[in-house]
């Protein structure tokens, strides 16, 4: 998920059409908990609403306590669970899965706001594309009503005989165009509709020799295409003859339709996925009837073209994984690669795509006339991601039994993970193809024996057996702590000992500490205590502390390092505290950066990258992390390391990326 961070640029073009300083006008009259308030039951026990500070748990992901904190004062949201934040547009946005210019509708309606008017120029394009959507409405009452009369009958059998009910045909607005040459045209003109709005439309034709323009749509079932929002821009229209020239038709783009950029029942299926429903894509028309009537509201089809890029980016702003229902045919399969390809530029952390690859020669509405929405619920569950269909297209049907083949394979896959732009992710997409490698080669790695290779050794001393610790030393911090977390648990555990010893240091270093994750759960929800209770004073502060956790508390305070930490026995001595909790606060966010900078370039470089550059990374990191702890005491700022460290991780990968 993302969310604004205060004073961030508002992230949706449409922005730019709203005078200056209206979203903050919008922002003061709209109260950040009221918003929030419709979707959260509040903790009472934990939420101050006199200080307009609230607690819930989190409308995002599933808990059972409450970590989700909204800061009226503030007007932001933050959850400790799973990291959202921001504002009252981000949380509309995201709660309703609605768009950013429709999430500052809802608030200024519900602040009595009216939108602002747009320039004259934009507004006579929008008046324009409103006459001709009003126009497009009166076709689809057209064909409605055609479809009940007796020309419509074949229709009306047709449909039966696919099975398609009463409620189908209303949801959806199903009609008929008569095989009439200017059935529709006499129908809207006969309204006062001028024929040029009709044409413009995408309507109707005007032939080469300037006569009366005739009906686009004769002959066939009609299938509305609606926007986003709910308005009639278009029409898909089924043969009723066999021998058409072609079997569906879709209208031509107008300044309303613009095909690779909407997707057929896109507005419904957005809302049903804000609830929970998966997004289904599937091939057309009569496939997302199907599977909506079988319970999956979450469907949309492109419109008689290939996935396109804005339809992608469409689909990932309404659901973060759509699935991708493919026909188990050539055809099918074949258009699933394509839309890896065109998907793998795209991908990012969070964003993907998964396929559901259905029975040879069956799409969504065949499998569900034959085997009911169980099979078809079946398929959806084996979704598999992106990642199989890139491997089954590379390896189907193709044998490796030479060095010159498999080096081809390596090839290949390297320049399709070249293309992802996100280098962690290309990082795991890389782990994963390595994994299907060495099942397909038989590479496996083998499993630890047990034998000598495996055994830690313990010190030794002439004439005397392996040297025990003591009791006290086992029970410390340093010798339960793996490896390299060690320092990072002191300086954890150093800084909310200060916080305890001088709370009055809380509200200058908040916005710190809240980003601030302990590892420890038992000091993480201490932590989160003396968030909610900063601005109570001291004293109120260290008694919530004693009667909400006093295991913690006493942990935290009888720790030997906190016993005997100068910053902490000095409880008189603000100033010397301050530049002690800065200090370790900033060694922290530096060696953590560091650590994740380090992960990021070994995830970039591990599957197909070359093992050497990869060892030499894990030893400069070991290097790295050795000099850290002989130091943990130096009082030196570690950006300097940090940017060392950086700049060897870009050589080595600018080096392999050359190579």
């Amino acid at each position: 998920m993302r969310a604004l961070d205060s004073g961030a640029a508002w992230p949706d073009i449409g922005a730019m059409s709203l005078p200056p300083g209206f979203l903050d006008d919008l922002r003061t009259r709209v109260t950040l908990s009221d918003v929030v308030g419709r979707k959260v039951m509040w903790d009472q026990r934990k939420s101050n609403r006199a200080k307009g500070d609230y607690w819930a748990p989190c409308p995002f992901h599933h808990e059972n306590t409450a970590s989700f904190h909204v800061d009226d004062r503030k007007g932001f949201y933050y959850c400790f669970g799973c990291h959202a934040k921001g504002d009252a547009l981000s949380f509309v946005k995201e709660t309703e899965n609605v768009s950013f210019m429709e999430a500052v509708e809802i608030l200024a309606r519900e602040a009595g706001m009216p939108m602002p008017a747009r320039d004259p120029k934009a507004a006579e394009r929008a008046d324009r594309r409103t006459e001709l959507a009003n126009v497009m409405e009166e076709a689809v009452k057209y064909f409605r009503l055609q479809l009940s009369t007796q020309a419509g009958a074949g229709a009306r059998d047709y449909l039966a005989r696919r099975r398609f009910p009463p409620a189908a045909l209303e949801r959806f607005e199903i009609g008929f165009a008569p095989d009439t040459r200017q059935g529709l045209f006499q129908a809207l003109t006969g309204k006062g509709i001028a024929p040029d709005l009709i044409v413009d439309a995408g309507l109707c034709i005007r032939p080469d020799d300037g006569g009366a323009p005739y009906d686009r749509f004769r002959g066939r079932i009609i299938f509305p295409i609606r926007d986003a929002r709910g308005r009639a821009i278009s029409l898909g229209g089924r043969a009723m003859d066999p021998n058409a020239r072609a079997k569906y038709l879709n209208g031509p783009e107008t300044e309303l339709f613009d095909k690779g950029r909407n997707l057929y029942n896109v507005g419904p299926a957005r809302q049903a996925c804000g609830k929970g429903q998966p997004l289904i894509v599937a091939e057309g028309y009569v496939d997302v009837i199907a599977l909506v009537e079988a319970g999956f509201a979450g469907a949309v089809a492109p419109l008689g073209t290939a996935i396109t890029e804005d339809q992608l980016r469409l689909m990932w702003r309404i659901s973060d994984e759509p699935i991708i229902a493919l026909d188990g045919d050539t055809a099918g399969l074949r258009a699933g690669m394509r839309l890896v390809d065109l998907a793998l530029p795209l991908l990012e952390a969070g964003k993907g795509l998964r396929f559901a690859i259905l029975p040879s020669g069956q799409d969504p509405d065949d499998l569900i006339r034959a085997e009911g929405r169980e099979a078809m619920e079946k398929v959806i569950a084996g979704a598999r991601p992106m990642v199989d269909l890139l491997w089954r297209r590379e390896t189907e049907g193709k044998v490796f039994d030479s060095p010159e083949r498999r080096a081809a394979l390596d090839k290949t896959l390297r320049a399709a993970l070249g293309r992802i732009s996100d280098l962690s992710l290309r990082g795991h997409y890389g782990a994963e193809i390595k994994r299907l490698r060495e099942e397909l080669f038989g590479m496996g790695p083998a499993a630890p024996t047990g034998g000598w290779q495996t055994r830690a050794r313990m010190p030794w001393r002439p004439g005397k057996g392996p040297v025990l610790p003591l009791s006290s030393t086992r029970s410390t911090l340093l010798a339960a702590a793996a490896g390299d977390t060690v320092a990072q648990q002191l300086r954890e555990t150093m800084c909310l000992a200060i916080l305890v010893t001088h709370p009055g240091l809380l509200a200058e270093f908040e916005s710190q500490i809240e980003r601030l994750h302990l590892s420890d759960p038992e000091l993480e929800a201490l932590l989160s205590l003396m968030l909610t209770y900063a601005h109570d004073g001291p004293e109120a502060l260290a008694d919530r502390l004693a009667q909400e956790a006093p295991a913690a508390l006493e942990k935290l305070l009888n720790h030997p390092h906190v016993r005997t930490a100068p910053p902490v026995l000095r409880r008189t001595d603000t100033a010397f505290a301050r530049m002690c909790l800065a200090e370790e606060l900033a060694k922290l966010a530096a060696a953590r950066a560091v650590k994740a900078e380090t992960e990021e370039a070994i995830e970039a470089l591990e599957g197909l990258a070359d093992e050497g550059v990869t060892w030499r990374i894990t030893q400069a990191t070991k290097a790295y992390h050795h000099a850290e702890k002989s130091k943990i005491n130096d009082t030196a700022d570690l950006g300097e390391d940090r940017a060392a460290m950086s700049q060897f991780l870009q050589s080595l990968l600018d080096k392999h990326s050359g190579g």
